[in-house]
C-alpha cells in the first residue's frame, strides 16, 4: 500500500508540475505537441486537447510536456545538419521572446510551490499535529508534549533528549507527571527541588521509546537562576482543524518558512557535494520517500498533504537548481542567450544535457544505495 500511495502521490506532484509548463506554453502561443503521463515508451493515447496529444507510457514515475522547438535534437534536419525551421516557426518554443521562454520554464516550479501551499492549507484544515498556543490545547485531540528546543550543556543535553521527542510521562519517586500541559510539566521539574533524578519517559521522531535519566539543576534558566530546570523548551502539539479563513494566512506562513528551510537545506548540501563532504544519510531518496509517505498516509489526510507538500517544495527548488537536464539548467541557457543574443548551438546543449543527465542518475543511485543500507542496516 505505500508504494501505491507513493506512486500515486509523485504522479500528481509530476503532473502539476508539468501542467504549469503546459498552461504557459498555451498562452504564450506555443505548439504543444504532447501532455504525456510517465515516461516513454508511449501505452496508448487517451485524448486530445487541440493539437497536443494526451497519452500514457509504461514508465509511471514521471510525466512530460514536448513543446515544439525546445528539445536541441528537434531542430536538426533530415540529414543531421542543424535546421533552423523550429526557430522559423511562430508557433515554436524557440521563436517567443527569452521573457516567453523564461515564463514557461518556471511556470513548472511556481506551481508546485503553490500546490504545496493549498496543500498545507488543505492539511490544516483536515487537521495536522502542529504547536497549539494554549486556548487551542482544550479543544484539540491526540495532544502530546513535544521537546521544542534543548540548551547545550545542560542535564537533558547530556541525557539525549533532542527537539521532536514526545515526553510521555515523568516520575521522581515523590511526584508523577502525564498529560500535555507544558505549565504543569514546569511544575513539576520545580517541585523536586532539583534533588531527585527524574525518569522520562520518552518517543523518538521513529517510534522508539525508551526511558532517560535527568536531574534537574539551578542556573540554567537566566531569568531565574535560582530554579531547577532541565534545559528544555516544551510545547504542546495535536490535532487543531482550521477554518478556511484561518488555513490561508496560516498555510501562507507555514509555505513560505518551509521554502526558506528547504532551500538552506539544499544549498548546504549541493554545496557539500561539490567539496566532497556530502552526508547523504541525511537526505532520502524513492526508497526511502516510500517509507515516509506510507508511515504519514497512516495517520491521516493531513498529514499525508503534510509530506507531499514538503515533496512538491523540493520538486520546485530541486528543478530550479541550473543543472543542465533540469528547468534551471535550460532557464540558464536563455539567460546565457538572451547575453550573447544568439541560440547556444544544439550540439553544445545537448552534450551538456547528457552531462547533467548523468550526474543527476549517479547521484539519485547513491541516495538510493544509502536508503537501501538504511533498512537493512
Amino acid at each position: 500500500m505505500s508504494i501505491l500511495i507513493f506512486i500515486v502521490s509523485i504522479v500528481v506532484l509530476i503532473v502539476v508540475h508539468e501542467f504549469g509548463h503546459f498552461v504557459a506554453a498555451k498562452l504564450s502561443k506555443m505548439r504543444v505537441d504532447e501532455f504525456g503521463l510517465g515516461y516513454p515508451p508511449r501505452a496508448a493515447v487517451v485524448g486530445k486537447i487541440g493539437r497536443t496529444i494526451l497519452s500514457l507510457n509504461w514508465l509511471p514515475l514521471g510525466g512530460f510536456v514536448k513543446i515544439f522547438g525546445e528539445d536541441p535534437s528537434t531542430e536538426l534536419g533530415a540529414g543531421g545538419a542543424e535546421s533552423d525551421i523550429p526557430s522559423k516557426a511562430r508557433d515554436s518554443f524557440s521563436s517567443k521572446t527569452r521573457l516567453a521562454q523564461a515564463i514557461v520554464l518556471i511556470a513548472g516550479i511556481a506551481m508546485n510551490l503553490l500546490f504545496a501551499f493549498v496543500l498545507i492549507t488543505s492539511a490544516l484544515i483536515a487537521g495536522t499535529p502542529r504547536a497549539l498556543s494554549e486556548n487551542e490545547i482544550v479543544g484539540a485531540r491526540n495532544t502530546e508534549l513535544a521537546i521544542a528546543s534543548v540548551l547545550p550543556g545542560t542535564p537533558a543535553a547530556r541525557a539525549g533528549l533532542i527537539p521532536g521527542d514526545i515526553i510521555l510521562s515523568a516520575e521522581d519517586g515523590h511526584y508523577a507527571f502525564s498529560g500535555a500541559n507544558p505549565v504543569e510539566f514546569t511544575k513539576f521539574v520545580t517541585n523536586g527541588k532539583g534533588n531527585a533524578t527524574i525518569a522520562l519517559s520518552v518517543r523518538h521522531e521513529r517510534g522508539k521509546e525508551e526511558t532517560l535519566f535527568v536531574r534537574p539543576v539551578t542556573g540554567v534558566v537566566t531569568s531565574d537562576p535560582s530554579r531547577p530546570a532541565l534545559g528544555v523548551e516544551v510545547a504542546t502539539i495535536g490535532v487543531m482543524p482550521l477554518s478556511l479563513f484561518q488555513a490561508i494566512p496560516e498555510g501562507a506562513s507555514l509555505t513560505w518558512s518551509a521554502i526558506k528551510l528547504t532551500a538552506t537545506g539544499l544549498l548546504h548540501f549541493f554545496s557539500s557535494i561539490f567539496t566532497l563532504s556530502a552526508d547523504f544519510s541525511q537526505v532520502a531518496g524513492p526508497v526511502g520517500i516510500v517509507g515516509i509517505v506510507g508511515a504519514e498516509a497512516a495517520h491521516g489526510f493531513g498529514n499525508l498533504f503534510s509530506i507531499m507538500a514538503i515533496i512538491s517544495i523540493n520538486l520546485a527548488l530541486i528543478n530550479l537548481i541550473p543543472i543542465p537536464a533540469l528547468d534551471g539548467g535550460r532557464l540558464l541557457f536563455v539567460i546565457i542567450e538572451s547575453i550573447i543574443r544568439r541560440p547556444i548551438k544544439a550540439s553544445i546543449a545537448r552534450s551538456v544535457n547528457s552531462i547533467g543527465f548523468i550526474f543527476l542518475i549517479l547521484l539519485m543511485l547513491v541516495v538510493t544505495a544509502h536508503d537501501i543500507f538504511r533498512i537493512v542496516g
